[in-house]
This record gives C-alpha cells, structure tokens and sequence, in this order.
C-alpha cells in the first residue's frame, strides 16, 4: 500500500475536506467534501484514485452540502452516522470498520457537538480525523449541558483509546495551525486539561473572557 492523505481547503468558514487513498489499489475516499466538492474530486482524479465513499463527520450542512454533488462526480456512497439528518446510502455505527484498498478506518461515535458525530481512526496509522469534535486548542460548540457533558465523556474516551501520537485533523481551521497530535492537544488544549467535567462546563461558559484574556481567536 502507498497511502495517500490530503487536507483540502474546501470553502466556507476555513472548512476543511479530506482525501484519502491507496495509490496501489487506485481507491479512496473523502470525508466532508462540502461548498467545493469538485476540487476534493479533482485531487482524487490528480492521484489517480477512484472515490468509493464519501464520509461526513456529522451531518451540519457546512460539512454534508456537497454529498450530492461529490456523489453525482464520483458514484460513491455517502455515508455517516445514525441520526444523520440527511440521505445516507450507508450508516455507520461505534465500532464498523471501513477498508478501501489496504487501509482501515475505525469508526467512533462521538457524540456532543451533534448526536450524530463521527470521529474516524486510520488504523496502524494513527491518523485521526476529528471533524468538529476536536480543533486545534479547542472543541465543538454545545447548545446544552446535556450535549456539553456528552461531548466530555466523547473527548475522554478518545484520549483514553487513541494512540498519543495520533496525528489530529479537525473540520475547520479554528486553531493556531492547521493538525496537531492528541499529545499536543492533550498538553495544551485548555478543554483538555480540565481535570473534570464540572471545570469543562465552568470553561465553556466562561470562554469568549478566557480566549480574551489569553490572546486566543
């Protein structure tokens, strides 16, 4: 196997798209292919790779507006996670494993951000997409308690069972740069560090004053 990856700027607010591939079996996929779908497709065809999935992190329409056209392009099939709220050709759920060529995605349902939220692992490889769970010194928006406390036993599991050295590549480019590693993350994300679920709730309510005080964006 030859693996490729790619991280796309794809439009919107500094959304990123994904590539990724088995040059020797000339197959890949793409993950979240939104606004400008055709310049995701357009790399795939640059590596000579033939699309057979197109995965979302969740179903936002900033990440799941280019499904139809990236399908249309490619005859791939869409696919993410339950309670997706649009038309998916293949649900995947905590656990399912994704081969295209060589390589294995592992599949995590993360959910907070959305209930529907994905998280992917390419095995072996250690490279994790995290959508808008996980940014570069941040985390996902929540609308509630409820979802924010979802989303602190989602971001624990991942610390728990990720490799350190995963290499992290989030749905926006929120951060100070563009991936990271979860042992980076894990040192420096103030979301992270946290050492409870009460102090996480406590930092959320109070983070437009913490990113003023700190000097973030």
């Amino acid at each position: 196997m030859r693996f490729i990856f790619e991280q796309i700027r794809i439009g919107g607010d500094r959304n990123f798209a994904y590539l990724l591939g088995d040059r020797e079996a000339g197959k890949g996929l793409l993950v979240d292919p939104a606004f400008h779908p055709e310049a995701a497709v357009e790399r795939a065809q640059a590596q000579g790779l033939r699309i057979t999935h197109i995965l979302n992190t969740h179903g936002h329409h900033d990440h799941a507006n280019g499904n139809a056209k990236a399908k249309a392009m490619t005859g791939a099939l869409v696919a993410g996670g339950p309670q997706h709220p649009g038309p998916l050709d293949l649900t995947l759920r905590d656990g399912d494993r994704l081969s295209v060529g060589e390589f294995t995605m592992g599949v995590f349902e993360v959910p907070g951000h959305t209930l529907d939220h994905l998280a992917f692992l390419v095995e072996g490889l250690n490279v994790g997409i995290t959508g808008d769970h996980l940014f570069v010194g941040k985390v996902g928006g929540t609308q509630t308690e409820a979802q924010a406390r979802q989303e602190w036993a989602s971001l624990r599991r991942l610390l728990m069972e990720w490799p350190e050295h995963t290499s992290i590549w989030p749905g926006h480019d929120y951060g100070a740069r563009p991936s990271s590693t979860l042992a980076l993350e894990r040192a420096y994300n103030p979301f992270l560090a946290v050492p409870d679920v009460e102090a996480f709730l406590e930092l959320k309510a109070q983070w437009s004053g913490f990113k003023a005080k700190h000097g973030l964006k």
